[in-house]
């Protein structure tokens, strides 16, 4: 049986809240509409950086208009405590390289658990370079990431980079919904894929029915 991540999270947030501590959170995010409900729900909480590194990304327009639509939902989304934004290069070469050999892998198994890692790797390095208290994603929101991957690959990086990891699931108790409503709330771009050309093809390949 899976770990609730969530129940998890409560507690270090009620801990916080019990010594009145207000830490510095890296939020690694994946595109503006999954890190809607995730800034209003943890911005009550920390003071927070939303890291923007995604080389999983393409075309570069389809990049840049993410991170557009990413600045505009910061300047808009009322928050507890101001969120700072910080974007790593785009590389996608990276991801390339990653997905050498794992080409025709089904979304949501290996390629994607080893792009996971590569922006979760780039969040903990930039956390620790930076001095912040945790790092997190946001990519737990959505129901087509593993959240269990997720969290063990981050409680890994902690130890390996010495930055704790903030444990979560916010799918649960409704988050992905919540995410649904603030986007349409904030008008803002919702993509049909997660934006690398493997989940872009398996896209238009159920679009017209193969």
């Amino acid at each position: 049986m899976g770990v609730n991540y969530q129940l998890e999270l409560d507690q270090i947030l009620l801990k916080l809240q019990k010594e009145n501590r207000v830490p510095r959170l890296l939020l690694h995010s994946c595109c503006a509409p999954c890190s809607s409900y995730c800034l209003a729900y943890l911005a009550q909480y920390f003071h927070i950086t939303l890291f923007y590194y995604n080389p999983n990304i393409s075309p570069l327009q389809e990049y840049e208009k993410r991170v557009s639509e990413q600045q505009r939902l910061l300047g808009q989304l009322p928050v507890q405590y101001p969120v700072a934004f910080a974007e790593g290069p785009y590389e996608p070469e990276k991801f390339r390289e990653l997905a050498q050999g794992r080409e025709e892998l089904p979304e949501g198994g290996e390629r994607c658990f080893a792009c996971y890692e590569l922006r979760q790797r780039a969040a903990a390095e930039y956390g620790a370079d930076h001095g912040f208290d945790y790092f997190t994603t946001t990519l737990s929101v959505s129901p087509h990431k593993n959240a269990q991957k997720l969290n063990e690959i981050g409680l890994r990086l902690a130890k390996e980079y010495g930055i704790p990891y903030l444990v979560s699931d916010f799918k649960k108790r409704g988050g992905y919904l919540r995410s649904i409503e603030l986007s349409r709330e904030y008008q803002l771009y919702r993509q049909d894929y997660c934006g690398c050309i493997y989940s872009r093809e398996a896209r238009e390949k159920k679009h017209c029915g193969v």
